[in-house]
C-alpha cells in the first residue's frame, strides 16, 4: 500500500518504518527539518531498540522515505496515519491544536480518494470534529473516510509489540475503510477488533487507565504492607497468580511516568466529566501515583536526618528502561525536589543522559553507576534498568560515603543488600 505518516515522533517513526517492513510504501513527514536530515541519513532521533538498523535497512530498500511536505505525502498515498502530538493542556485535556493543523494542511492537496487515520492518543468524538474541519474547509468535494487506529506499543520494545501486537483495534464508519484496514494488518496475524471510531477512541483511553489503575493500586497496597511489616512482592503474586488478574503491572515502586499513562488519565478525566460524569476512580489513581514520588522524599529525609549539603547519586532518568524518554519520569520531579530542599546530585542513566541534560540544572552526570555512588550519602534506584540489577555492592560500598539505598522498583532482594553492609529501604518490603 501506498501510505503517509505525519510526525515523526516515537509512535510515527515506529510506525512508518514497520509498515515499510511489511512491503508497503511509506513516506513520513515532519515539519521538523533538521530532523528529516539526520532520518535521510538513517539517524534516529530516539532511543529504540532494533529501530535505527530497521531505519536504515527499509531506506536501503526504498521502502521508506523521510520529506518535510506534507503535499508530497498527501498527492502520493491514499492511506494517511495522523500521528502527532496530543499534550496536555494544565487542566488535564489533550491539545488536538496539532490534529487541527494537519487536518488543514492535508485538506488543501487532497485530489482523490483519502483514508484518514488518527494514530495518536485522541478524546472520544476527535473523528467527528476532524470530519467537520475536513468538510468545512473544501473536502466535501473529495471522497474521504476517518478511522481510528490507536497504538499500543510501549517504548523499549516497541518494534515487538507493533509486529506482535495483542490486538489491533479498528475503528471505522465505510466498508472502504474496514476493508483497507484489515488489509493492512492481515500480515500480523492477529486478533482483530473491528467497531465504530468512538469505540476506538474510548478503548485506548480506557486500557491506559486500567493498567495506571493496577499500578496504582498494588502501590496502595504496598503501603499497607509497609505498615504492618510483610512484603508486598509477596503479597503481589499471591494475587497474580490468580488467572482472572495476573502479575503484569503489579510491580509496587515509585509509580508510573512517560508520555502516555499521565497524560491518558488526565484526558479520561476530563472527557468523563465534560461528558457529565465524575470518574472518581481516576482521580484517586492520579493520587496515589503523584504520592509515591513524594514518599520517596521522606524515605531519604528518614535515612539520612537533616538533607542540606548532603550528596544523592540517582541512577536511572529514563521512566523506564530500554528508551530515552525522560516525559513524566519520576526521576526528574525527585532530584528537583531533592535539590529544593539542598542535596547535590550525582546522576546516570545508560541512555537518558543527553535529554536530561538539556532538563537539569546543577547535576553531575557520572559515566557509569559506580561513577554516580563516589562520596555520595544515599543511592535511589529509580529506573530498573538490568545493569543495575547486577550491580557489585561490595564495590559500591568501597565509594559511597554512608551505605544507604532506597530500591524505588523493588528489584533487590533486602536480605542480600543488608549482606553487603547496606541499609535497604523498598517500597512496601519487610525491614
Amino acid at each position: 500500500m501506498q501510505i503517509s505518516i505525519i510526525g515523526t515522533g516515537y509512535v510515527g517513526l515506529v510506525t512508518g518504518t514497520c509498515l515499510a517492513d511489511l512491503g508497503n510504501s511509506v513516506i513520513c513527514v515532519d515539519n521538523d527539518a533538521e530532523k528529516i536530515k539526520l532520518l535521510k541519513k538513517g539517524h534516529t532521533t530516539i532511543y529504540e531498540p532494533g529501530l535505527k538498523d530497521l531505519v536504515k535497512q527499509n531506506l536501503k530498500n526504498g521502502r521508506l522515505k523521510f520529506t518535510s511536505s506534507i503535499k508530497e505525502a498527501v498527492q502520493k498515498t491514499d492511506l494517511i496515519f495522523i500521528c502527532v502530538g496530543t499534550p496536555s493542556k494544565d487542566n488535564g485535556e489533550a491539545d488536538l491544536v496539532y490534529i487541527e493543523n494537519v487536518c488543514r494542511d492535508m485538506v488543501k492537496y487532497m485530489d482523490s480518494y483519502k483514508l484518514i487515520v488518527e494514530k495518536s492518543t485522541v478524546p472520544v468524538e476527535t473523528g467527528e470534529r476532524m470530519k467537520e474541519v475536513i468538510k468545512s474547509l473544501g473536502g466535501a468535494k473529495i471522497k474521504f473516510d476517518v478511522a481510528s487506529n490507536p497504538e499500543f506499543l510501549r517504548e523499549g520494545s516497541a518494534i515487538e509489540d507493533f509486529l506482535h501486537p495483542d490486538r489491533i483495534v479498528i475503528g471505522v464508519e465505510s466498508p472502504r475503510a474496514k476493508e483497507t484496514l484489515t488489509n493492512l494488518y492481515k500480515p500480523l496475524k492477529a486478533p482483530m477488533v473491528v467497531t465504530d471510531i468512538k469505540g476506538a477512541e474510548l478503548i485506548k483511553h480506557a486500557s491506559n487507565s486500567f493498567l495506571a489503575a493496577k499500578i496504582s493500586f498494588i502501590n496502595a497496597v504496598g503501603n499497607i504492607c509497609e505498615r504492618v511489616g510483610t512484603d508486598v512482592t509477596e503479597v503481589a503474586r499471591g494475587i497474580g497468580l490468580d488467572k482472572r488478574i495476573n502479575m503484569k503491572f503489579l510491580n509496587a515502586g515509585l509509580g508510573y511516568g512517560g508520555s502516555c499513562f499521565p497524560k491518558d488519565v488526565d484526558a479520561f478525566i476530563h472527557i468523563s466529566h465534560k461528558l457529565g460524569f465524575d470518574f472518581g476512580m481516576l482521580r484517586e489513581v492520579k493520587k496515589i501515583n503523584e504520592e509515591q514520588r513524594n514518599m520517596v522524599l521522606r524515605k531519604v529525609e528518614k535515612m539520612l536526618w537533616n538533607l542540606p549539603g548532603k550528596t544523592i547519586a540517582v541512577l536511572g532518568l529514563s521512566f523506564k528502561p530500554n528508551t530515552d524518554d525522560i516525559r513524566s519520569a519520576p526521576a526528574i520531579y525527585i532530584i528537583k525536589k531533592l535539590q529544593d530542599m539542598g542535596c547535590k546530585i550525582r546522576a546516570y542513566d545508560p541512555k537518558a543522559m543527553d535529554n536530561a541534560e538539556k532538563t537539569l540544572a546543577n547535576v553531575k552526570f557520572c559515566k557509569d553507576a559506580y561513577d554516580a555512588a563516589k562520596g555520595c550519602d544515599c543511592i535511589i534506584v529509580v529506573t530498573e534498568w538490568n545493569e543495575f540489577k547486577e550491580l557489585d555492592f561490595k564495590k559500591l560500598k568501597k565509594l559511597v560515603a554512608q551505605p544507604i539505598i532506597i530500591d524505588g522498583r523493588n528489584i533487590y532482594d533486602p536480605s542480600e543488600i543488608k549482606k553487603a553492609g547496606f541499609k535497604y529501604c523498598g517500597f512496601g518490603r519487610k525491614g
